[in-house]
């Protein structure tokens, strides 16, 4: 218990120290030592990357869940050491609507039919969501969050602990000097003869005294400097070691952006397809689209994502489409049908991929006509004096 209290007494000691040396420096009473330039950029570079790190970090995490209340039951449980329970995402919730609903509306009717078609490709959107919320977790979020919960509190104790090692030094500094200046009073006081026929000669003798006992103070204060100043220089030099270890950080979150992008990436893309699919499958319903004979596409398979950027799909061209020879001809040498020519409604805009397609616009009207031997998926669309292929998908037949 002796003991225990010795060293109680100690560091309230020390801390009191701090404290005023701390204090009178706010108020410009007391000189601070000041780190170089250099220490000072690593420093403000560290600073910037924790702060930036968690920006990123939050509003990712508001990225793949935007729901706040889920993304506070998710950290409880983390917290917790809990395992995380499974969430439907809301892509597969509209699925499980989009299908009782055709199931009690009725699955043979156009309308149920839709339905459980839009309902299998949400699914399929929901799986790929859930896919992608898993990797970037893991490759992207857990990196920085090690990096603040455990990189960035040991540079933050380090940089706590050469604080007080400075305010230390500057305290042993601001003692040395008071001792020495007391020391230089009492010498001088010290270095006058005195007069013995005085009543009070012992001042002289009190006066050589105490300069003896600041000279004291004086070798003591300087030992004391010298140990404060080891210790902040052997402090200053691990807190160093570990700011520069910042670019190493920066290193390893530039990895892990990139994998965020690429698992982006592999997400985007079947979702692209995934609708692409449906897109072709509701052309087949009549009144609505205008079919085609081709069968619907198979539901995208799951591929890792270095091959599904690799091949995300892009808007096909007429010459993919077309068969050999119908490529290099000249829509505008081609004379329109005597009959079979329709009108039809534009569903969506659509932007040419090259000079044998032609532009639409939303909601325009269009005369449309069909080749021999044209691909089913396009037909000849004529507005005023320009002429080229459209796809069906983006018209609605009207006569």
């Amino acid at each position: 218990m002796d003991f225990n209290m010795k060293k109680l007494a100690s560091d309230a000691g020390i801390f009191f120290t701090r404290a005023v040396q701390f204090t009178e420096e706010k108020f410009g009473q007391a000189e601070k030592t000041e780190l170089d330039a250099h220490f000072e950029n690593l420093l403000a570079r560290a600073d910037s990357t924790k702060n930036w790190t968690e920006k990123i970090l939050r509003q990712t995490e508001v990225l793949l869940q935007p729901n706040p209340s889920a993304r506070v039951e998710e950290f409880l449980y983390e917290k917790l050491d809990r395992k995380v329970p499974s969430r439907v995402t809301n892509g597969e919730l509209l699925a499980q609507y989009m299908a009782e609903a055709a199931s009690e509306l009725g699955p043979t009717t156009p309308y149920g039919k839709t339905l459980i078609k839009v309902a299998e490709a949400e699914k399929r959107l929901g799986a790929a969501e859930r896919d992608f919320i898993h990797t970037a977790s893991i490759n992207f979020l857990t990196p920085l969050r090690n990096f603040l919960e455990g990189d960035w509190k040991t540079i933050s104790k380090e940089r706590r602990l050469l604080q007080n090692r400075r305010l230390d030094l500057d305290a042993c500094k601001a003692r040395l000097k008071k001792a020495k200046a007391a020391e230089a009073k009492a010498t001088c006081e010290g270095d006058t003869v005195p007069d013995f026929q005085e009543t009070r000669p012992r001042n002289y003798i009190l006066s050589a005294s105490a300069s003896a006992l600041w000279n004291d103070e004086v070798d003591k204060s300087e030992q004391e400097l010298r140990v404060a100043q080891t210790e902040f220089d052997r402090q200053a030099e691990v807190t160093r070691l570990l700011l520069e270890g910042i670019s190493s950080t920066h290193v390893n979150h530039l990895r892990c952006l990139h994998e965020f992008v690429e698992s982006q990436t592999t997400y985007y893309a079947q979702c692209y397809r995934h609708m692409l699919d449906l897109q072709k499958q509701l052309g087949r319903f009549p009144g609505t689209f205008v079919g085609t004979t081709e069968p619907a596409s198979p539901p995208l398979s799951s591929t890792s994502p270095t091959t599904t950027a690799a091949t995300m799909p892009m808007e096909p061209s007429a010459a993919g489409l077309a068969p050999p020879g119908e490529a290099s001809l000249c829509l505008e040498e081609v004379a329109p049908p005597a009959s079979g020519t329709r009108k039809a409604r534009v569903l969506y805009d659509y932007e040419a991929a090259d000079s044998s397609e032609l532009a639409l616009l939303a909601d325009e009207l269009i005369t449309v006509y069909s080749l021999p031997g044209m691909d089913p998926d396009w037909l000849v669309g004529e507005r005023g004096n320009k002429k080229g292929k459209v796809p069906v998908t983006y018209l609605e037949l009207l006569s």
